[in-house]
């Protein structure tokens, strides 16, 4: 078991720690998601990027303490002809999520926190990238003469294109912890000739691939891939991958926070909330 991480029985128990008001703040629970990756750009087929990896857990925390919350970019999108950039991953003091893989071109997706699509072209077309486990899923696989497979999502893996249709972005994770279900870290649609139906990007972020429209970007703060371009299509960019977020929370009964940068403070469900869109620090 990871340092600072505990198991669920051991959530429930410093939970209970809730209830002794003023007490110096022990443990938050966390929410980490790195950078969505981008998608290809390549004539007839590219693959959607993946979205950024993400965890979700309870660290441990000593009085006096400064973590820097460090929030991963998007991946850029493919030029023509190129695959997308690997997102940039997100830290909690020592947790890393690892950034989404960018889609291909000529080639596999690329590896990531959740695996970018795959490409065609290949005679039995190239497979999507590998996610990390525990953090997102794998890419689709690219049909062989045209179209790219989906990127990976934090949830499922990115779908398969087959004949006359791109695969479409694997699904992100839902997390309450801001004090609304909000669902992060989709994978982004494969991109397809015009000729056939655009992808679609995973729930979470993803932005959808290109068809007859230009590929969609990852939505910003979600880790969400972007969708891959197929120059034949809408577009001859890929799009880019949303950045990521860092959010924390712990019963509104613990002492709060001595000093917080760049980070947005606000309550809900009797706890204090705090979100990084960009990187900054807390001092507990």
């Amino acid at each position: 078991m990871a340092s600072g991480i505990f198991s669920r029985r051991n959530i429930n128990q410093l939970r209970t720690l809730g209830g002794l008001s003023g007490v110096a703040t022990p443990f938050v629970e966390y929410l980490v998601v790195a950078g969505g990756g981008g998608g290809g750009a390549g004539y007839e087929r590219a693959g959607g990027g993946g979205g950024g990896g993400l965890l979700l857990g309870i660290l441990s925390i000593a009085s006096g303490t400064s973590i820097t919350a460090t929030v991963g970019g998007g991946g850029a999108g493919g030029v023509p002809n190129n695959p997308g950039a690997t997102g940039t991953s997100s830290v909690f003091g020592n947790i890393t999520s690892t950034g989404g893989g960018g889609g291909a071109v000529w080639d596999n997706g690329l590896n990531g926190g959740s695996g970018g699509g795959g490409a065609g072209l290949a005679s039995t077309g190239y497979v999507g990238g590998n996610g990390i486990t525990g953090q997102g899923n794998k890419g689709g696989k690219g049909f062989t003469a045209q179209s790219g497979g989906g990127g990976g999502g934090a949830g499922t893996v990115g779908l398969d294109a087959v004949s006359g249709a791109g695969g479409n972005g694997g699904a992100g994770i839902a997390s309450s912890i801001n004090g609304t279900v909000t669902t992060y870290s989709g994978g982004g649609g494969g991109g397809v000739p015009n000729l056939y139906t655009a992808t679609s990007g995973g729930v979470g972020g993803g932005g959808a691939g290109c068809g007859a429209s230009a590929a969609v970007a990852g939505t910003t703060n979600t880790g969400g891939g972007g969708g891959g371009a197929a120059n034949s299509g809408g577009g001859t960019t890929g799009a880019a991958g949303g950045s990521g977020i860092v959010i924390i929370r712990y019963p509104n009964t613990f002492k709060d926070a001595i000093s917080v940068s760049n980070g947005t403070k606000t309550t809900a469900n009797s706890h204090t909330i705090y979100t990084f869109t960009t990187s900054g620090s807390i001092t507990f």
